[in-house]
């Protein structure tokens, strides 16, 4: 269920922002002791949390590399230049925050106080969750990373696994759904659930399912881990997201807390729809209604001229200047200040389910068809979309055609998921590094050799600098070492 980010401006006065006072240099200097700020305000760091996640859920870079968009006048990333990327930032700040929600509320001297913001239980598996979330967005990126130790107060910190974390974060959010209560009062600051328990476990337990089959590479059969953990959190009597009205979204409420592809536009047009991405869009079910919501030109008038990805700077401004139509990211009404942004949505739940199903992992085989045409359904309703058309789902590009619980309709499904992520880069590529759907043709004017689109970002110089030993020891797991081509653990 969307909420409208209300007070956040109030943030300002009542949040004490520690991030601020120490700027963080690598991964191990975000771990700066957060018991040292004085009475945190437990609902202020939740909402601060919340009004920031959205940025999450559209990642450019990641939106790049699985051709989602292209570059209209700066286009290095998209050539594959460097992308060597420091996270500090996130440790700094929104996990810094979450972990002190957690301490706050679990500090005998401080939890009385907390629990004025809410129940400590349900303050603290709140927060669990988030972290889980954005560590996912993390390791999804580098790989290996400082978990266990992090946020500790320790400067010099490992680097976890990658294998290590998933595990971590599955079990963090299946003891949270455990953690919730019923006694105390509502969660404030809540800005997305508005402090419904109901929906925060739904969506703890969706996340479990999400990251069980991004493993599906690692652990691919139905007795495995990764079917073992999807099955146990589909069966999970909180629930999971089955509809849009679960939805974990946020709607700006515009001034200084704008949508992140309005932000894009504010003054810029650096990014457009990329060809690929119209080119399946105008194919796909022989045409594909959501393109209406995906990319229109500037003034909002319907287009499918997306902008050609993968060229030099010079080749794509004379293309842009000649093609005054070309796609901006989403049509000018879904990109305004107050837009909504989508995080995690029953699409993505749906469409999991369905490839759960038909790659015999749960019982659910004989719903495969059902799960999947309800996925595409929620995808295109929460554009405000009306449900897809009897001849669309009928399509040769879109119906299942083969036997459920084979795994023979998983090229089908993945491409469906493709298409629900849309406009979630860091989503967009991670599911397209596990599926390899759609097939991608590294950019034609690619700076990188042989030309390979990159399959995770690189440690940054601070990393090098300030935790070496650490860093080269997960360096050393990385076949290939420290390159944007080198494959994560889970991208077999």
């Amino acid at each position: 269920m969307k909420r409208t980010i209300y007070k956040i401006i109030s943030l300002a006065l009542t949040v004490v922002i520690v991030a601020g006072c120490s700027k963080l240099e690598n991964f191990g200097d975000t771990n700066v002791n957060p018991a040292a700020t004085s009475k945190p305000n437990t609902a202020a760091l939740l909402t601060n949390v919340l009004s920031q996640i959205g940025g999450y859920a559209f990642i450019t870079r990641g939106g790049l590399y699985c051709q989602y968009f292209s570059e209209t006048q700066y286009t290095d990333a998209s050539l594959y230049a460097d992308n060597s990327t420091d996270p500090s930032p996130a440790y700094a700040g929104i996990l810094y925050d979450l972990e002190n929600i957690i301490i706050t509320n679990t500090d005998e001297k401080t939890k009385e106080e907390a629990s004025l913001n809410g129940a400590n239980e349900n303050q603290i598996a709140i927060a669990r969750i988030l972290k889980a979330y954005i560590f996912w967005t993390i390791t999804d990126r580098w790989g290996d990373v400082p978990y266990s130790e992090a946020l500790k107060g320790n400067p010099i910190v490992a680097f976890d696994t990658q294998e290590t974390i998933y595990k971590s974060l599955i079990n963090e959010l299946k003891e949270a759904v455990a953690q919730f209560t019923t006694s105390g009062g509502p969660i404030k600051g809540d800005i997305a659930y508005n402090g419904d328990i109901a929906k925060w476990k739904k969506l703890a337990n969706s996340l479990r399912m999400l990251m069980a089959l991004r493993l599906s590479k690692v652990y691919p059969g139905a007795n495995e881990y990764a079917a073992t953990e999807f099955k146990a959190a589909l069966n999970d009597p909180a629930g999971h997201i089955e509809t849009n009205a679960d939805n974990f979204a946020l709607t700006y409420p515009g001034g200084n807390f704008k949508h992140p592809v309005y932000n894009l536009y504010d003054g810029r047009k650096d990014y457009g729809e990329s060809n690929t991405m119209t080119s399946i869009m105008t194919t796909v079910g022989g045409g594909d209604p959501r393109q209406a919501v995906y990319g229109a030109t500037v003034t909002g008038a319907a287009s499918t001229k997306g902008v050609p990805y993968g060229w030099t700077r010079d080749k794509t401004e004379t293309w842009t200047a000649a093609n005054p139509d070309w796609c901006y990211i989403l049509h000018i009404n879904y990109r305004q200040p107050t837009s909504t942004i989508y995080i995690v949505d029953a699409s993505h739940v749906l469409l999991a389910r369905a490839e759960a199903a038909d790659r015999g992992w749960t019982t659910e085989t004989a719903n495969t068809k059902t799960l999947y045409e309800a996925g595409i359904t929620a995808s295109f309703t929460k554009w405000g979309l009306a449900a897809p058309s009897i001849a669309y789902l009928s399509h040769s590009t879109v119906a299942l055609p083969n036997a459920f619980g084979t795994g023979a309709n998983l090229s089908f499904i993945h491409l469906q998921q493709y298409i629900a992520y849309y406009p979630d880069g860091l989503q967009g590529w991670s599911n397209w590094r596990r599926t390899n759907v759609p097939a991608l043709t590294p950019a034609v004017d690619a700076v990188n050799v042989p030309p390979t689109i990159p399959r995770r970002y690189r440690y940054h110089q601070n990393n090098y600098a300030l935790n070496g030993p650490a860093l080269q020891e997960a360096i050393s797991r990385l076949t290939g070492g420290d390159k944007m081509e080198s494959r994560i653990w889970w991208d077999k």
